[in-house]
C-alpha cells in the first residue's frame, strides 16, 4: 500500500457506516467496509495515483488526469466524468473537489452552503474538504475557504506561511512553515486544541479529532476519543505521505 483514504462521515445520529480505501504501488485499488451504494466497487480500477473518499463514494485519480468514481450519484458528488488535468482530490461528505494542474479548482455535489464555489480560486496547491466547507492552500502560503460560516471553520483569511491543510467536519487545521499548527472552527471536543504543538510536518482531521505528525515520526492527537481514535501512544517512525 502507498496511500489510504477513509470515507469521512460527520458525527450525527444517522451516520456511522463508512468504508476504507487502499491504493497499491501498481496503481490498483481495494476497498472494504460499507458498500451500500457501490462505493467499494473499485477492483477494476487501474493506473490510479491517488484516492479520496467521501460518505457513500470513492474517487480515484488516474495518471492521465482524469478521475474514476464509484458510489452514490444522487447529490452530484460523482459527476466528475468531465474533469481533466486533475492533480489532487478531496471529498467532503456530499461534495467532491478537484485541483487542476494550472492551480484552478473545480467542485461538484451538494452546494447548499456554497462549499462548491471554488471556480474563482487561482494559484492553489492543495485542497481539503469538510462536511459543509472547502479549503484551498495557495502556493504563497495563504488559505482560502468557502462554505458554512456558522462554525468558524472558514475563518482562515489571516493565516500566512501555511504549508499544509486538513478539514474535519466542522473545523480546519493548518501547518505553518515553522512547524506550528493553527485551527479554527468547532472545538466542542477539543479538536482545535493544537496551539502547543511544534515540529509538525503533516496534519489530518477527522470528524471531531485532529492528528499531527512530528518531524521525528511521532504523532500527537487532540479531540474526541470516544472510540479510541486518539490513542496514538507508542506510534513512532511514522512517515509523512509525499
Amino acid at each position: 500500500m502507498v496511500a489510504v483514504a477513509a470515507g469521512n462521515v460527520h458525527t450525527a445520529s444517522n451516520t456511522g457506516r463508512s468504508h476504507s480505501v487502499g491504493l497499491r504501488a501498481d496503481g490498483t485499488v481495494m476497498a472494504t467496509g460499507w458498500n451500500g451504494d457501490g462505493q467499494c466497487d473499485v477492483a477494476s480500477w487501474r493506473d490510479v495515483t491517488l484516492v479520496a473518499a467521501g460518505w457513500r463514494r470513492t474517487l480515484g485519480l488516474v495518471g492521465d488526469g482524469t478521475v474514476l468514481v464509484a458510489g452514490r450519484h444522487r447529490e452530484g458528488g460523482c459527476d466528475v466524468s468531465r474533469w481533466r488535468e486533475i492533480v489532487a482530490l478531496a471529498c467532503g461528505d456530499w461534495h467532491s473537489v478537484g485541483l487542476r494542474a494550472d492551480g484552478t479548482t473545480v467542485a461538484v455535489g451538494n452546494d447548499r452552503r456554497g462549499q462548491c464555489a471554488v471556480d474563482m480560486w487561482r494559484d492553489v496547491g492543495a485542497v481539503a474538504a469538510g462536511y459543509l466547507h472547502t479549503v484551498g492552500l495557495t502556493n504563497d502560503g495563504r488559505v482560502l475557504a468557502v462554505g458554512d460560516q456558522s462554525t468558524g471553520a472558514c475563518d482562515v483569511s489571516a493565516w500566512r506561511d501555511v504549508v499544509a491543510v486538513a478539514a474535519g467536519s466542522y473545523h480546519t487545521v493548518g501547518v505553518t512553515a515553522a512547524g506550528r499548527v493553527v485551527a479554527v472552527g468547532s472545538n466542542d471536543s477539543g479538536q482545535c486544541n493544537v496551539a502547543d504543538w511544534h515540529g509538525i510536518v503533516a496534519v489530518a482531521a477527522g470528524s471531531t479529532h485532529t492528528l499531527g505528525l512530528r518531524a521525528d515520526g511521532r504523532v500527537v492527537a487532540a479531540g474526541n476519543n470516544e472510540h479510541g481514535q486518539c490513542d496514538i501512544t507508542g506510534w513512532n517512525a511514522i512517515r509523512s505521505p509525499d
